[in-house]
């Protein structure tokens, strides 16, 4: 029964830090800003999604398997994020040095 009422409460939590990635990407002004915005909030929102999720497996397997989706997705976040920030950086560079 608690751990039913924990992983509600995680899931939640990672409901609400996901829908505050979404308003980011909608809301802030620039790329970088929206970046910023998805790579936190939504990482953190899949981190409390699988916490909360890691208290409903029948088994240690499929514990295993959600941490390894979330680290698969973590490393993903970042690496996505990190090339579109450098591509978006050579682009104004480049902007720059023309005009």
């Amino acid at each position: 029964m608690i751990l039913d009422a924990l992983s509600v409460l995680l899931l939640v939590l990672g409901l609400f830090f996901f829908v505050s990635g979404l308003l980011g990407l909608w809301r802030f002004p620039d790329t970088f800003a929206r970046l910023h915005a998805l790579t936190k909030a939504d990482n953190l929102g899949l981190g409390l999604v699988m916490t909360g999720l890691l208290f409903q497996v029948p088994d240690v397997l499929w514990a295993i398997k959600f941490v390894l989706v979330w680290l698969l997705a973590l490393v993903a976040s970042a690496v996505n994020a990190h090339l579109i920030a450098v591509s978006l950086h050579r682009q104004q560079e480049g902007h720059d040095e023309s005009a």
